[in-house]
């Protein structure tokens, strides 16, 4: 059986604000080499996250929106080996 490990962290601000802090947290967290290390070391071989709103009733990810301002519903996902991150 697979768990996984959910973290509702709320982002006051506006979108743009609240973009920039997940990307903060997502550097700081996900993307530090010593935190990929630690993941990997304990088993985790990829992160997948997004950025929602609470107002919005789709599984919207405000971190990956399209040329004319759309969001989409997928997750960013980073693996943690030799590949690149995708999403964000």
């Amino acid at each position: 059986m697979t768990y996984r490990l959910h973290v509702d962290i709320p982002l006051d601000g506006d979108e743009e604000v609240a973009i920039q802090k997940a990307k903060a947290i997502l550097d700081w967290w996900v993307e530090s080499e010593a935190a990929k290390a630690d993941m990997k070391n304990m088993g985790v071989s990829s992160v997948n996250y997004r950025l929602g709103h609470d107002d919005d009733r789709q599984r919207s990810n405000y971190l990956m929106k399209n040329e004319n301002g759309h969001v989409n519903n997928k997750k960013c996902k980073t693996i943690l080996g030799d590949q690149t991150p995708s999403g964000s």
